[in-house]
């Protein structure tokens, strides 16, 4: 894929997809893997549109001035580091590819790799007490060293805890943005951010210049789900983002995990637990004996 085909795609997703969120974004994502990138540049619909000439139509809004911008764009973000990958590149990550509400698209600083299908997504509320740390922490630093990737939000408490304690145990972490990738939220970890880049990688799955908004940070929960084989939700109120990425994990067909006091203390927690995939647990090693088979099995990525 030419630098010249993906400043198209960007052009293009401007038109079609600009928040890279909900159906349009599912479509386009649908779209690109069925019919491939260099079909959907020269305007052609993949056959599960039937009768919806929509690729066309937005082909013919591509600007000229707007693919120059954005080869522009790319240029300067490879410069900073930054990669486009595309659900049609190889490197698109496996567990991503699997879920039905995967993004068209991510930009990546840093590096993903086949080990990072190893993965689990440490999540909780921003509003964390000593003790929820301390577990994020310590439950982050025990999946790092058993060579598991530690997914979360770079969020303030429980997700800063978690990327922590797997940059502190020497294992891979990854960051997933509420955001576009040239911000980071909240502003106080941008030396967190650099960490997880160097260690793993930052992953936004928004425009570049993206603001943080009421509703990107929900969305961000899809990416965090989908790069992992199951979420441990730490702490977290019926309100909270955790909550939602617990529904999003379940939706997912993923393993859901939730702290034993965590399920002392929320009904929102204590409602779940007789569902199908989730389970209760105080120890790393409770959650690595129940995602055996899934951690046994030979990546995908590693079959190709």
């Amino acid at each position: 894929m030419s630098a010249l085909d993906r400043a198209q795609l960007l052009a293009l997703t401007e038109i079609v997809s600009p928040s890279l969120n909900g159906a349009s974004a599912a479509r386009l994502a649908r779209q690109l893997d069925e019919a491939g990138l260099e079909a959907t540049l020269r305007g052609e619909t993949s056959p599960w549109f039937v009768d919806d000439d929509w690729v066309p139509a937005a082909i013919r809004g591509v600007t000229e001035e707007r693919v120059d911008f954005w080869t522009g764009e790319l240029d300067a973000l490879s410069e900073d580091g930054v990669k486009l990958v595309v659900i049609t590149d190889d490197d698109y990550p496996t567990n991503l590819r699997l879920i039905v509400n995967r993004p068209p698209l991510i930009f990546v600083r840093g590096s993903i790799s086949a080990v990072d299908d190893r993965a689990v997504a440490v999540v909780g509320t921003r509003d964390a007490t000593a003790e929820g740390v301390q577990a994020a922490r310590q439950l982050a630093g025990d999946l790092a060293r058993r060579g598991i990737t530690v997914i979360s939000g770079l969020a303030a408490g429980i997700d800063t805890a978690a990327h922590e304690g797997a940059l502190d145990a020497n294992g891979r972490t990854v960051a997933v943005f509420g955001t576009g990738i040239r911000r980071v939220y909240p502003g106080a970890n941008k030396p967190l951010a650099r960490r997880v880049a160097e260690r793993g990688a930052c992953i936004s799955q928004f425009l570049p210049a993206q603001t943080g908004e009421r509703w990107t940070f929900p969305v961000r929960n899809i990416v965090t789900s989908g790069l992992s084989l199951g979420t441990i939700v730490i702490e977290a109120s019926s309100t909270s983002g955790a909550r939602r990425q617990a529904d999003e994990a379940l939706r997912h067909g993923k393993r859901l995990y939730l702290l034993d006091r965590l399920v002392m203390g929320q009904e929102w927690a204590r409602a779940l637990i007789d569902q199908p995939g989730v389970a209760v647990v105080s120890t790393v090693e409770q959650l690595v004996e129940d995602l055996e088979y899934e951690l046994s099995v030979p990546s995908m990525s590693m079959l190709v």
